[in-house]
């Protein structure tokens, strides 16, 4: 037996398969506990999702210096379409005296300001962030509503401002992980029952993964805590998806050639160790790819990208360990009765071979050059729908599929007071240069006003009111005007944050992160393939296959976003996120099939080889694909827009790169190049004449 052979063998043997479920037990009793912290350990701050260097963080640092707690502030937005009566302005000032007693007010309360117009008043109220971001918010938040709400006197009232917006932001995300993984959970059982349609079988991938999710959360949650690994809401999030939908994916492709092997060895344990040798190379690979293309992430300039990179690829390598060792250790222990009904007796003839699969892979084999290019056309003509994306940043109310009280606060703060009210800008600079940095601000066009400077240690802080909304591009023009006055006062090292500052800021970074990953990614992923499959051409034609992909899912996602879900745009983040999960995972059908087709080209050539595989891996990824797309679409059910976007993307590009890209355009391409796809490797030598019968097969 051959060394990978007998490493194969390790976790189906006769005594070894005990030793692995017994490890498991042990690691899984140790980490459970370890699993359900990491909800407390996330770091919801600003700074968990800003670019590390980038100004508006440098000031979200700096400006501890003035107050050591970090406060966000809430605004408390009073309305009376009437006119404000003595009354109100009563009423509103017992709030403010309340609010300024309350333990999570730091700092001095401003207002209540009544506006120009009369019918609306304002109080500001500087609220701490606390140390578990927007998670401390929802609470102060919600004691400021109750407050102002007790004696309303038939006043509408909003809290608005970036404590409104985080506390608003925090119960979209409230309960995400349960949410999630129960939602997850449940689609995946329906699924593998539909795949399966046992109902024992289904059991065992979805145990392997629930197990590789708490051991990752684990691991996850003690670099957190000790190691300054940056976990946030959306990482964690993601996590759970990825986790169980990688996981599965693993699980169905060596679940059907066990299945296989089954019909070709008396042995289970024999049958399993031939499974492993055979299939354990593809889900390598496939894993390798999706962990390498997460670590691309870590050369991001964004703190919440770069930190989804690690936490992504914990997730993914224990998955794999779970899905060789544990998986195949219950799969043997528990016979060939699992796969009850349909247990597969040895020298039974396998299915797959005279399958939908194998008629659909001869029709491709009389007209593949045909099939291929109209596929081609066929995605290149959904790719028109990319002028429509708008990948600029949400403002705060497109950042929810609903409306939530800050958005309506918002929207009452722009009809009457100026549009920056509540989310002004913050300058620091030295103390002698103070005066002369303010009057640079206030002069600058698009500024509404300026606060008094105060000093602490040498330096000098002080805010500046926007005339536009803080969200808006108007308001992005105004912080480079201010940043580009201020910048120019002599000795003075003025610097420019804020509300505003963060959004345009995350915006840049975005677009660098995006130039910089998504080649890399490419190359990454490139590299590995070449390694796999021993050949260039290969790989490349798989790259560019998986691009087209990516391109037509983006271009009918942007399509639905702006026609059928009416968002406003997307995220930032959007394009590179999707990019990363859809080249990471829809790289993986390939690799399931191609590494297949490899296999079976050296028996019967390319052509027929193409065939072959695809039969034979064609109901297996199908099923996959299903699984991973439904357990990213169980994203869109969120209440936040960000998340919603890509889950629809990365599920909706899951299913192209599953029903057309792999099992149609790839097919064709494969049989069109014939032995010239894997060159300059030895395959690409050979050539193997096809056997006019199989491509007449419909």
């Amino acid at each position: 037996m051959t060394p990978t052979r007998k490493l194969a063998a390790l976790p189906c043997g006769r005594r070894s398969k005990w030793v692995v479920l017994a490890l498991w037990l042990v690691l899984l009793m140790v980490t459970g506990p370890l699993a359900g912290k990491l909800m407390g350990a996330e770091d919801n701050q600003a700074s968990s999702w800003l670019p590390g260097n980038a100004e508006s963080t440098v000031v979200l640092t700096e400006q501890r210096a003035f107050q050591p707690v970090d406060t966000a502030q809430a605004v408390v937005v009073y309305q009376r379409p009437g006119g404000i009566t003595p009354a109100d302005k009563a009423e509103a000032a017992r709030d403010a005296a309340a609010f300024a007693t309350a333990p999570h007010v730091l700092g001095r309360v401003i207002g209540p300001v009544v506006s120009a117009d009369g019918q609306a008043m304002q109080t500001i109220v500087p609220v701490d962030i606390g140390t578990n971001g927007w998670n401390d918010l929802k609470p102060a938040v919600d004691s400021l509503r109750q407050t102002a709400a007790a004696n309303s006197q038939g006043m509408t009232i909003h809290v608005a401002g970036p404590a409104g917006v985080g506390a608003d932001q925090a119960k979209a995300f409230a309960g995400i992980d349960s949410s999630l993984l129960a939602a997850t959970v449940s689609v995946v059982i329906i699924l593998l029952l539909l795949t399966y349609r046992s109902p024992v079988l289904w059991m065992l991938p979805l145990i392997s993964a629930a197990g590789a999710l708490t051991v990752s959360q684990a691991v996850i949650y003690l670099l957190a805590k000790h190691a300054g690994l940056t976990v946030n809401a959306q990482s964690a999030g993601i996590l759970i998806v990825l986790v169980l939908g990688a996981g599965t994916d693993y699980a169905l492709l060596l679940t059907a050639r066990y299945r296989e092997e089954l019909r070709r060895h008396a042995d289970r344990h024999e049958a399993m160790a031939f499974a492993l040798h055979r299939a354990g190379p593809a889900i390598l690979a496939s894993s390798a790819t999706v962990v390498a293309s997460m670590l691309c992430l870590l050369i991001a300039e964004m703190n919440s990208t770069s930190g989804l990179g690690p936490v992504c690829a914990i997730g993914v390598l224990v998955a794999l360990a779970a899905m060789l060792t544990l998986l195949p250790a219950l799969l043997v222990i528990m016979g060939r009765w699992v796969f009850w009904p349909v247990k597969p007796a040895y020298g039974t003839p396998e299915p797959t071979k005279t399958g939908r699969w194998a008629h659909i892979g001869a029709w491709i084999g009389g007209r593949p050059r045909k099939v291929w290019v109209g596929t081609a056309l066929a995605l290149a003509a959904c790719c028109v729908g990319l002028v429509s994306l708008d990948a600029n940043g949400l403002s705060t109310a497109g950042t929810f599929t609903g409306k939530p009280d800050s958005v309506v606060g918002q929207q009452v703060l722009e009809q009457h007071f100026p549009g920056g009210t509540g989310a002004p800008l913050t300058v620091i600079s030295t103390a002698g240069g103070a005066d002369a940095v303010r009057a640079a601000a206030q002069t600058t066009p698009g500024v509404a006003g300026t606060s008094v400077p105060v000093t602490h240690g040498g330096q000098a802080l002080f805010q500046a009111t926007l005339a536009d909304p803080p969200d808006t591009q108007a308001a992005k023009d105004t912080v480079d005007r201010v940043r580009a006055a201020v910048h120019a006062v002599p000795d003075a090292d003025a610097k420019v944050g804020g509300n505003t500052a963060v959004i345009l800021d995350a915006g840049r970074a975005a677009g660098n992160d995006n130039r910089a990953i998504i080649p890399l990614v490419l190359g990454v992923v490139l590299l590995i393939l070449a390694v796999l499959l021993r050949a260039i051409t290969a790989p490349l034609v798989l790259i560019a296959t998986v691009v087209l992909s990516y391109a037509a899912a983006l271009g009918i996602s942007a399509f639905f976003f702006a026609n059928a879900f009416h968002f406003q745009g997307e995220d930032n983040a959007f394009p590179l996120f999707v990019f990363v999960f859809l080249v990471a995972l829809g790289i993986d059908y390939n690799i399931f099939l191609m590494t297949r087709v490899r296999e079976e080209s050296a028996h019967h050539g390319t052509h027929q080889g193409a065939i072959a595989g695809l039969s034979a891996t064609g109901g297996v990824i199908t099923s996959a694909g299903l699984i991973l797309a439904s357990t990213f679409a169980v994203l869109g059910t969120l209440p936040v827009v960000g998340l919603a976007e890509i889950g629809f993307a990365v599920a909706l590009g899951v299913l192209i790169d599953t029903l057309i890209v792999r099992s149609v355009l790839v097919t064709a391409l494969t049989m069109d190049l014939d032995r010239h796809m894997w060159w300059p490797g030895r395959l690409s030598r050979r050539s193997t004449p096809v056997r006019p019968e199989l491509s007449r097969q419909l």
